[in-house]
């Protein structure tokens, strides 16, 4: 009796759509013609450029920067963005943009021309897991393309594990980032359920009752400023690996550019569609909730990236602890019994479950794009 209630009230809703002259597909072209003439144009340039090896490195790296930034906005940038709605957005990209050029001249200074953090470079047993090709592929410079496209519909896809797996030499290079990206996520994940439960009733009394102070805002700030300095640390490498592993001068000044006026549409856009993962978390936009998954998220990777200099997934940490938060405020409550905890459990699993399906699309990737990668695998899986 229910499915002919459904059946009969979707042919309802479809000659509802006919007469009035609805055409979803026509609608999602129209809605969406600005973003998929970008996609159309990237393609091309892609298929055109593809034998001209240093233009198709520089449309590589462009496309990599925009659409890793854009995805990656749900984590420094997101919950930065979503308690300060009321700020003006160029003060907000001036701030963030100002840390990302320090940031990556450190780098630049330091490691002689590596913007990377030392992330791309070969490892102390003299392995060089992501080489710098000496042609690019046609899927190699379009992955940022499919990772835009992922970032529209709302996914918190890995940037790391999709654009790395595209260079990685050996199955060993996504094998190491895929065991390092998944103990943060627990590690992420049990993390939040504990520091919220336990703070759980501090939350309460302080951050439900009382507005802020005046010097949140500050703290904040300076919290949001130093994760942003050791997200870059951990995935600037997503970007570089378009580029030489030592620039140039001019060629870093193409980098660090191209990405600071990234930074200011992102800013302009106010996080676009993916900022909305973070949104409907709860409570996010309280500025002292937002500065505490900072903090916590902050210590997190600080302790990742002093653990190895092997590339990590900083998405899959995001997901670990904003599920574990949202797992722990859920189960401290009382009202509708086991419903709260069921919900969070629900929302963490929605979001793990798009990172998996990146996953997937990442490890295609890498197969299609590298023989060695795909042969390895199919060994691994016994065929």
């Amino acid at each position: 009796m229910a499915a002919k209630k459904k059946n009969k009230l979707v042919l309802e809703t479809a000659l509802t759509m006919k007469k009035a002259g609805v055409n979803p597909v026509l609608d999602l072209i129209k809605n969406e013609k600005i973003f998929l003439a970008i996609l159309l144009f990237g393609f091309l340039s892609a298929a055109i450029f593809l034998n001209n090896f240093y233009v198709a490195m520089w449309i590589g790296f462009a496309f990599a920067a925009y659409s890793a930034i854009a995805n990656d906005s749900i984590q420094t940038i997101g919950t930065f963005i979503g308690s300060n709605m009321k700020q003006k957005w160029y003060h907000l990209w001036l701030f963030i943009g100002g840390i990302f050029l320090i940031t990556v001249t450190a780098s630049y200074l330091i490691f002689d021309g590596d913007v990377s953090w030392q992330r791309l470079a070969p490892k102390a047993d003299g392995r060089d897991l992501y080489p710098h090709p000496t042609s690019f592929s046609y899927l190699q410079i379009a992955a940022p393309l499919v990772l835009l496209i992922l970032t529209r519909l709302k996914m918190p896809v890995s940037t790391t594990i999709l654009l790395l797996s595209s260079f990685s030499a050996q199955v060993d290079g996504i094998s190491k980032m895929l065991m390092k990206s998944l103990g943060g996520y627990f590690l992420a994940f049990v993390i939040a359920i504990i520091v919220w439960a336990a703070l759980n009733s501090l939350i309460k009394k302080y951050f439900s009752k009382r507005k802020p102070r005046k010097g949140w805002m500050l703290f904040q700030w300076i919290i949001s400023g130093a994760l942003w300095a050791v997200w870059i640390m951990q995935d600037a490498a997503n970007i570089a690996v378009y580029l030489p592993r030592q620039l140039s001068i001019w060629e870093f000044v193409g980098f660090a550019g191209f990405i600071f006026l990234g930074l200011g549409v992102l800013f302009y856009q106010r996080g676009d569609r993916i900022q909305q993962v973070v949104s409907k978390k709860t409570k996010i936009a309280d500025v002292r909730a937002a500065t505490l998954v900072d903090l916590v998220y902050a210590l997190i990777m600080v302790y990742k990236l002093l653990d190895s200099t092997i590339p990590m997934s900083t998405t899959w940490v995001f997901l670990g602890l904003l599920g574990g938060r949202e797992v722990a405020m859920n189960f401290m409550r009382n009202k509708e019994g086991n419903m709260h905890i069921l919900k969070a459990f629900k929302v963490a699993g929605k979001d793990a479950g798009m990172a998996l399906i990146g996953l997937v699309i990442s490890i295609a990737l890498a197969m299609g794009i590298n023989d060695g990668i795909r042969q390895d695998l199919f060994n691994l899986l016994g065929f």
